[in-house]
């Protein structure tokens, strides 16, 4: 039987801390609404006490999302959690999202201080978000490279507090997939309590692994990721949720499944893009441009005889445009054939065998091949 994996969404928080990503109140309001209709199932709002303004973005998210769970991002601060609460009081479900650095790097040179310190800080800081919500997250920021056995003990604690989501974050994106699977699974089989919470991955992309290592976590152990739209975060940026939503679609044979409706990630995509004024590489899975275009002839020829042999994900799927035949100089004779018969041309292969060479005249002096360059050609040869 499937099983489910809950997708936390933060494109509000972390995807909003890329520079010039700022988002206003009416902005994030707009696409919290957004969010929710694509099936999210929890939405971290913002951190409320970073600014009066994500404090009343967060607020008015709570006061306005139905079925998603609104979370607020806190540190492990007794301040910083009583003005989450106060922010997210209005939700019919908040999840309170606190936490602390667990690697000795961190404990070092952010914290000054020691293991046991850490743990008695992580204690308090879900001992005081229990009061305020029976949903609280537990984050152990750069648990990626945080000694597995120290983690274990500081998640056993947390839960033993009242934590009932922890969140295992490769904060620096260090760790490979097999590493991060292998730390769910020590984690899974070595916290004696931890049938009381779900595991969350949270990763970043500094190596381009944040998708593989998510889905890694999934295997081995982990019910929840942490994702943005388009892939946005701190510096390179977070797990993409539309791409870990349709792995888990299109491999079907892991078990697992989401609540995310595919035929709206395009859609969100573009809206994200253009509220945070960040481009979407055409080249990116599921979402860019090219995602569902086709230039190599070789390619062109695969995919007019079975659209299968070149794409394993029907655009309509995930809400895209049809897919595309670009011609450029390494397309082929099938692929022109194709274009010219869009607009209304009807040549014999002999035909296209005589317009072939004109084609590539023109391909090898042009970036792409477009339409009124096909109607010119055609016309030029009908006459």
């Amino acid at each position: 039987m499937s099983q489910k994996v809950f997708i936390f969404d933060t494109t509000l928080r972390d995807g909003e801390q890329v520079p010039g990503c700022k988002l206003n109140t009416k902005e994030k309001l707009e696409l919290a609404v957004r969010l929710e209709e694509l099936g999210v199932d929890i939405l971290e709002a913002g951190f409320p006490v970073s600014s009066p303004g994500d404090f009343e973005s967060v607020n008015q998210i709570a006061k306005t999302l139905k079925n998603t769970v609104v979370c607020g991002l806190s540190r492990a601060v007794q301040n910083d959690i009583e003005v989450a609460a106060a922010a997210l009081k209005p939700a019919k479900r908040f999840r309170i999202h606190t936490g602390i650095g667990t690697s000795d790097l961190h404990i070092k040179h952010k914290f000054n201080s020691n293991r046991e310190e850490i743990i008695e800080r992580a204690i308090k800081a879900v001992t005081i978000a229990r009061n305020f919500t029976d949903d609280v997250e537990f984050y152990a920021e750069d648990a990626g490279r945080t000694d597995n056995e120290y983690l274990a003990r500081v998640i056993e604690a947390v839960v033993k507090a009242g934590a009932t989501t922890l969140n295992i974050p490769d904060t620096t994106g260090y760790c490979l997939p097999q590493q991060y699977q292998e730390k769910m699974a020590y984690l899974y089989n070595n916290v004696p309590n931890i049938d009381k919470a779900i595991l969350s991955c949270h990763c970043h992309n500094d190596l381009g692994l944040a998708t593989a290592n998510s889905i890694a976590g999934v295997i081995g152990g982990a019910r929840q990721i942490e994702c943005t739209i388009n892939g946005l975060g701190e510096r390179a940026g977070n797990t993409a949720l539309e791409e870990v939503v349709m792995i888990l679609n299109q491999h079907k044979d892991l078990g697992f499944h989401t609540s995310i409706n595919p035929k709206l990630l395009n859609t969100i995509s573009r809206e994200v893009s253009e509220t945070m004024r960040m481009m979407v590489q055409p080249n990116k899975a599921i979402v860019g441009a090219n995602a569902f275009s086709h230039s190599s002839g070789i390619h062109q020829d695969g995919f007019l005889k079975e659209a299968q042999t070149y794409e394993i994900i029907n655009p309509a799927e995930v809400g895209a445009d049809e897919s595309k035949i670009v011609l450029t100089a390494r397309s082929g004779r099938s692929a022109l054939a194709h274009r010219l018969h869009k607009i209304g041309y009807q040549f014999t292969r002999n035909e296209i065998d005589e317009l072939y060479p004109l084609f590539l005249e023109i391909a090898d002096k042009k970036k792409e091949v477009l339409e009124a360059d096909l109607q010119e050609m055609a016309t030029a040869y009908k006459k």
